[in-house]
């Protein structure tokens, strides 16, 4: 009894109530021109296995400031009571985004890219890679006609997020983008993509279905919840956009994403080239500062033509551009090493993960599995 006591207690300091309680319904709707509260002082969180009284204390608070930001979304009283306050905060979720590259408590440099290229274009992808493509031709001829977008490029990425289906991720979404926004560092993304969570809800999505990465992927693309309001489809004719366990849909879906972020038909994504000793490389910086990812994009070169990176003696090691194609440069390992010319396609793989090792090995890995 007493830690029931304790239990209504924290909720009613947060203004939440467990069901039964008499006090009032902190779930009544707002008045007509609501306005979303600032969200309160935070209790920093501690990196432990799991999290402190005052920082779940804090968090439970934090959760008013999510209700009324459902609430000025429109998202419904049922799926916001049935969902938020019993939300929980995920202190696993703070230490896997904060071991990422480049973020707090990293180095600022650069591992060589060889490393990432053996795990993620490895023998056993490209053999699965090579079946799921053989098995879905038809399909993704449909795809490709549909959206522009290389058939292969689709398989890759699905080989790549989820080991063709095989990890998924077992993190609650709802969980994890509430302890993300909380944790505050990229707070307005997070919050958004937690509401685009709650409107899944609405339109019908299981709450079973929303578990994936601690990052708030799901499904078989692993999209985030937005885009799969945005940008998932049907890919197998049934009326559904279904990504959790038709593969065609997943297929589909990716290649309406990459469509979106401007993917260009009978175009690749990027060749390998060899350089030229000599080449004067600070001739070739993109002096330009990308809004999004800068430092991703910090590393390509200006854009030139085929024909001018031709001139300057960079050399296809396979397949080639056509000559007034413009493309970057980026020498993932340094000078001497493999280096690419990468065509607007990159720049659509990148909309998917904006890390210039996903994208290499995800056009790498396609080519891989298209035999070319």
């Amino acid at each position: 009894m007493t830690r029931l006591l304790a239990f209504v207690s924290l909720f009613a300091a947060a203004g939440l109530a467990p069901a039964g309680a008499q006090m009032r319904d902190p779930l009544a709707p707002l008045p007509d021109a609501p306005r979303i509260p600032p969200a309160p002082t935070l209790v920093p969180i501690t990196t432990t296995s799991a999290p402190s009284p005052a920082g779940q204390f804090a968090f439970a608070g934090y959760k008013q400031h999510l209700i009324a930001r459902a609430r000025m979304a429109g998202i419904s009283e049922s799926t916001i009571s049935s969902t938020i306050p019993w939300l929980s905060l995920n202190p696993r979720v703070i230490l896997l985004d904060r071991a990422q590259p480049g973020n707090i408590g990293n180095p600022n440099s650069t591992p060589p890219f060889a490393p990432y290229r053996r795990e993620h274009v490895s023998v056993s992808l490209v053999s699965r890679g090579r079946f799921v493509y053989a098995a879905n031709t038809s399909r993704l001829a449909g795809i490709q006609a549909r959206t522009g977008v290389d058939p292969a490029i689709p398989i890759s990425i699905f080989g790549h997020e989820t080991s063709f289906g095989a990890v998924t991720g077992n993190f609650d979404l709802l969980d994890a983008l509430a302890t993300l926004a909380y944790e505050g560092r990229r707070r307005e993304l997070f919050e958004t993509e937690f509401v685009a969570a709650l409107r899944l809800l609405d339109r019908g999505t299981s709450r079973a279905r929303l578990r994936g990465s601690w990052a708030g992927a799901t499904g078989y693309p692993q999209f985030m919840p937005s885009a799969i309001l945005r940008l998932a489809i049907d890919g197998d004719g049934d009326g559904r956009a279904d990504i959790w366990s038709s593969q065609a849909d997943a297929f589909a879906s990716i290649g309406n994403f990459l469509k979106d972020a401007g993917w260009k038909a009978n175009i690749p994504w990027g060749i390998a080239v060899r350089t030229p000793t000599g080449l004067d490389r600070a001739a070739l910086r993109n002096p330009v500062v990308a809004p999004r990812c800068p430092r991703v994009f910090a590393r390509h070169s200006k854009w030139l033509t085929m024909r001018e990176w031709r001139a300057l003696g960079v050399a296809p090691l396979r397949r080639s551009l056509p000559d007034d194609e413009p493309a970057s440069l980026l020498e993932p390992d340094g000078p001497g090493a493999t280096a690419y010319l990468l065509t607007a396609n990159y720049r659509a793989i990148l909309a998917y993960n904006c890390s210039n090792f996903y994208a290499l090995s995800v056009g790498i890995l396609a080519d891989e599995i298209a035999q070319r």
